[in-house]
């Protein structure tokens, strides 16, 4: 009977199997929106990590160089508009909280878009940097955008052509905010400069001209410094920048950063120590929150490890059940292994993709009725949320398929690159560093961040004020008394020399205010109490205002006070250190970049070795190389009048290269006139009193072999350094203006130049000349040293035959008074390699710091273009870390107790 009454009924439970079955068999819907304005929806497991995502997304664009983009969602917890960047290693439910929506986008902006091995990802990158422009976080000026924006014309429409796209034919273009009718006036004429560029070229125009501009590839963070103002800390490819105000007021290159770390809200960067200091600089900054601190860290330790070393860090396989601070470590690539995996996937595989064209917007024909939008797969999703409108109530979402169309050119004139139609952000135009509010940058006072020293024992002391009280309402030892912002003066009464030991930089014509670079040790800037230190603002000198002095004028009146009678020097200053005695602990997470490497084992106090120690640091970050593309290539103020008159023309190599008129070389007595493509270079060594003096001259031409052995000898010069031949690859470099051995040349009226001597070496040639000028029967020797061995294209690959070339000329030189005449062929590129070389030379014989962008710009306050390429700038900074880790040239005895540069 008990058996029956269990067998009689029974239940299932359909509805809970099938949610049991639901939940194991549901996937995520993520929404990804790409840089060319086309969205996609990709379908993932629930408990999927972020790689699994982002392998779909490199998938779906075929992107090779995947690892310098990434995903960024928005951040919830802290801020609606704050974006974060999807973590690869983590679930993606534990980090998104919100929609489930990403945005593809650059995450890793490289500092030369040369590294970028496709045109695919240049690509990219240019569609992320057309969107910053636009949005107003990438800013310039006037003229600057509306170059980058003829570059993004060229490239989507192709070629000018006047019978279809008549005046106005850009108006429906959006380039930056607030686009006015004279910008699009501007780009239209620029759009016609471009003829011939394929879209590949106009595109990497466009890069070279952007990644000069001071926000590029910034990551920016908000903070606060010290004093409680807002701030914005940027983290790029070279280092960490702060700007205020949009100025940026501090950088901190990696190759100066010992340590960062964060504890709560508060972020440290620990700097190595700088001369005068017996400890590390530690700078702390206040975050919002500690969500916000953390991402900023975070940030700082993928930028270092992906730019900076040469594969990521492995984590420790020693387990630890408790430790302390973060286990976070950067998972990816780096760019040395991005970039060496690319160069083998391409060299196997053939790409091609289409570019997108700017969305078109609903226009007016003649007709009246409205051109069709180009559209496809259109879907029914939710709008993005923001402050921004669509331009259509209806949603649209395109697919972006990578083919190729090299020869690409936009059939429509009437074009439109992003969807929305509301915009913010400005192009502001800033000549002399004049802000709206009418306040000049030179008159903007920095307010530094909380500043803290490292003891030998690791310990932070934190350091809110100097020794001497500058907060408080009292008077302070100096005798000043601050009211609301801390001032110091700081009396220094000169040396006997009437030199007070203090470099300046910044000024009005510069833009920014005058601060102290540098402090020489063992001087009275460095003696004085209190001490003056580098990164103090000079506000007053000898109670003159100093807003509107000009750097040259600065050194000027500092250098004339100290050649007169009065002695003393009384500067109102900013300081920027604050200094304390309040003890704090260590920061509790913290990220140890490489440790810089000192050259030769020398000590960091020293400053030669600290100069080629940044020499080499920028070299291998490519800081060095971006700085030099960034310097101007002519000097501006400076006339070149001279070489446009009729008469002058026809005696320039080239049509571009020009002497300033005042620096170049005049001719006394040539019958064809002053004129001479040629300009007078001196190289002042300090310490050592020695000028080096130059001729840079262009290889003459046939008509222009007169005026050359006319200028040998007016300025008397007796040593001609050739570097080039006559002829390379096909194409005549300078024309042969010597005779052969034993025959001689005649100039009018009275010149005439015999050659004596003649040796030649696979490397070098040598030539003797005897001129005689005829009228007075006066003789002059002159030795020509020819380097053969550069190659036809490029630099050399070993600098060996070039040092020993410079060696020579250097042991020529001894005891000459009269300026060398160095020529290549346009004057400017191997001219300048061999001037910045001995000149660097000589700076490590006097114990001298070496800076070679230093050097260039001295060069090119007197002859433009001096060093022409980025090719030639790296071979000579190389050659130069190799003259002093071989020891080839070594400071002489008499500067290696006085070999300190002062001002």
């Amino acid at each position: 009977m008990s058996r029956r009454l269990r067998a009689s009924s029974g239940s299932y439970n359909v509805r809970a199997n099938e949610i049991a079955r639901e939940k194991q068999e549901r996937k995520m819907r993520c929404l990804v929106g790409f840089l060319d304005d086309t969205e996609e929806i990709f379908e993932i497991e629930r408990r999927a990590k972020g790689q699994i995502l982002l392998e779909l997304v490199f998938n779906h664009l075929d992107l090779i160089e995947c690892d310098y983009f990434g995903l960024r969602y928005s951040d919830s917890l802290t801020n609606a508009d704050s974006k974060r960047w999807l973590d690869p290693m983590k679930s993606i439910r534990k980090q998104v909280k919100g929609p489930m929506y990403f945005t593809f986008a650059v995450k890793f902006f490289v500092s030369d878009p040369s590294k970028l091995q496709e045109e695919y990802t240049r690509y990219q990158y240019v569609l992320q940097l057309r969107k910053d422009l636009l949005e107003g976080r990438l800013t310039c000026s006037f003229n600057m955008g509306a170059l980058l924006a003829s570059y993004i014309v060229q490239a989507e429409l192709g070629d000018y052509e006047p019978e279809e796209q008549t005046q106005g034919y850009l108006k429906n273009f959006s380039l930056v905010p607030d686009q006015t009718e004279e910008f699009t006036r501007e780009v239209e004429h620029l759009h016609k400069a471009n003829f011939g560029q394929l879209p590949v070229d106009a595109e990497f125009n466009f890069l070279q001209k952007v990644k000069n501009l001071e926000k590029y590839g910034v990551d920016f963070h908000n903070a606060r410094d010290q004093s409680g103002l807002e701030i914005h800390i940027g983290i790029t490819s070279l280092g960490v920048v702060v700007f205020q105000n949009n100025v940026r007021i501090n950088t901190f290159s990696w190759a100066k950063i010992i340590k960062i770390s964060f504890k709560r809200r508060q972020f440290f960067i620990c700097q190595r120590r700088e001369l005068h200091e017996t400890r590390d600089t530690v700078i702390g900054f206040n975050m919002a929150s500690y969500r916000h601190c953390k991402n900023l860290w975070k940030s700082c330790v993928e930028h270092h490890t992906f730019f900076r070393l040469v594969e990521p860090q492995p984590q420790p396989k020693k387990r630890v059940f408790f430790q302390l601070g973060s286990k976070f470590r950067y998972s990816g690539r780096t760019e040395y292994q991005t970039v060496e995996d690319a160069k083998r996937r391409l060299a196997t595989k053939e790409r091609e993709f289409q570019r997108s064209p700017s969305k078109r917007l609903f226009r007016r024909t003649i007709s009246g009725t409205t051109s069709e939008i180009i559209r496809t797969e259109t879907r029914s999703l939710p709008l993005r949320t923001g402050n921004h409108k669509p331009l259509l109530d209806n949603h649209t979402v395109t697919s972006s398929l990578p083919t190729r169309s090299s020869k690409f050119k936009s059939l429509g004139l009437n074009y439109h690159n992003s969807r929305y139609c509301s915009y913010d952000g400005h192009v502001p135009a800033s000549p002399n560093g004049i802000r709206e509010n009418g306040i000049s940058k030179s008159e903007e006072l920095l307010h530094p961040p909380k500043i803290m020293f490292m003891d030998d024992g690791g310990s932070d002391l934190s350091l809110t004020e100097r020794s001497y009280d500058l907060l408080n309402d009292g008077p302070t030892p100096n005798g000043t008394s601050p009211t609301g912002d801390p001032l110091v003066s700081i009396r220094i009464k000169s040396d006997d020399r009437g030199r007070f030991g203090f470099n300046v930089k910044g000024g009005a014509d510069q833009g920014s205010p005058i601060i102290v670079s540098r402090v020489a040790r063992n001087t009275p800037a460095d003696q004085c109490i209190p001490r003056l230190n580098e990164g103090d603002q000079i506000l007053f000198l000898n109670g003159k205002d100093l807003t509107q002095y000009t750097n040259e004028k600065v050194v000027s009146t500092i250098r004339s006070i100290g050649d007169s009678g009065n002695k003393d020097l009384l500067l109102t200053v900013r300081p920027n250190v604050y200094v304390s005695e309040e003890a704090e602990e260590e920061p509790a997470f913290q990220y140890i970049p490489e440790s810089p490497r000192v050259p030769n084992g020398g000590m960091e106090s020293d400053p030669l070795i600290e100069s080629i120690m940044m020499l080499q640091e920028g070299l291998e970050s490519g800081t060095a190389l971006t700085l030099f593309e960034q310097l101007y290539r002519k000097k501006p103020g400076l006339t070149m009048n001279a070489c446009r008159h009729p008469d002058n023309v026809a005696k320039n190599r080239y049509r571009d290269i020009a002497p300033y008129d005042a620096t170049r070389i005049m001719l006394q007595g040539s019958e064809t006139g002053d004129y001479i493509n040629a300009n007078l270079i001196k190289m002042e060594i300090p310490v050592s009193d020695v000028t080096n003096s130059y001729i840079a001259a262009q290889g003459p031409l046939p008509n222009t072999c007169g005026d050359f052995w006319y200028m040998v000898w007016e300025q008397e010069s007796t040593l001609i350094a050739m570097l080039t031949t006559n002829v390379e690859r096909g194409r005549v470099k300078c024309h042969k203006y010597w005779p052969e051995l034993g025959q001689k040349l005649l100039y009018p009226p009275h010149l005439e130049v015999a050659c004596t001597g003649s040796e030649e070496t696979p490397s070098f040639a040598y030539r003797d000349f005897i001129i005689t000028h005829t009228e007075t029967g006066e003789t002059r020797k002159v030795l020509q040293m020819q380097y053969i061995a550069w190659p036809d294209h490029g630099v050399p690959d070993d600098s060996s035959d070039f040092l020993d070339f410079v060696i020579r000329v250097r042991q020529y030189r001894v005891g000459m008074t009269a300026p060398t005449l160095v020529h290549c062929s346009a004057g400017i590129g191997r001219t300048g390699v061999l001037i910045t070389m001995e000149t660097a030379m000589c700076l490590i014989e006097s114990n001298q710091p070496v800076y070679p962008l230093d050097i260039v710009r001295t060069m090119r306050d007197q002859r433009a273009m001096l060093i022409q390429t980025t090719a030639q700038y790296r071979f000579v900074c190389e050659a130069i870390l190799r003259v002093y880790m071989d020891g080839i040239v070594v400071p002489l005895e008499e500067f290696k107790t006085n070999g300190h540069r002062e001002s």
